[in-house]
């Protein structure tokens, strides 16, 4: 099953979605489009989540921000923020857990679907310091899109930012995520873990 579905990856290239992402006040110079691949049913990891677009759109009005940046994209799925962030002249690595192959095969495909040499993709699995976690170099900005699905999840994805958070103190971190229930939050989990966020403007 697995080789059949990589297999699918390699001759469904040409079958891939376009994004393009402006400024509505500015000429269409502006602008970048980017191609991503999917496999919608095969795996979470494997489909655009809806806040992806809206994250690499808020990458790409502040691509004077990312410039030259280092930049770690967690739970990446199909990259699509990561990948933005990497044609504004951003270094990023692409990372999904290392349970998710095609996850992960997919990243690569769509680096390579949009000319980028300035991305590498990786293993990283929430919750879990690994010899890959321990050994990233200093990141300057982490993204993450849609990880806040699954409440047993919630833990392992602030552990892992504040694990990276930590060793790199002048780092921030921008996330997307829809609230699916009031009953569920982050914030305890944020303060367990010595954290803080607040409010960023959605693009418009």
């Amino acid at each position: 099953m697995m080789n059949e579905i990589l297999k699918s990856i390699s001759s469904s290239l040409d079958n891939y979605k376009e994004f393009t992402f402006s400024h509505s006040s500015k000429k269409d110079e502006h602008q970048v489009t980017i191609k991503i691949l999917e496999l919608p049913g095969a795996d979470y990891g494997t489909y655009i989540w809806p806040c992806a677009p809206i994250l690499a759109q808020y990458v790409w009005q502040n691509k004077d921000l990312v410039r030259t940046q280092s930049i770690l994209e967690i739970g990446a799925g199909t990259g699509l923020p990561g990948i933005v962030a990497a044609k504004c002249g951003a270094n990023v690595i692409l990372s999904d857990s290392n349970t998710k192959p095609l996850s992960l095969d997919l990243c690569r495909k769509s680096a390579e679907l949009n000319g980028l040499k300035n991305v590498t993709v990786c293993g990283i699995t929430w919750g879990e310091v690994t010899p890959t976690l321990a050994q990233l170099p200093p990141i300057d900005l982490i993204l993450a899109s849609d990880c806040f699905y699954h409440s047993k999840d919630f833990e392992d994805v602030i552990m892992t930012m504040s694990f990276i958070l930590h060793r790199c103190p002048n780092a921030k971190v921008w996330c997307a995520y829809q609230e699916r229930s009031s009953e569920r939050s982050i914030e305890y989990l944020l303060d367990k873990w010595s954290l803080y966020g607040h409010d960023l403007p959605l693009p418009r």
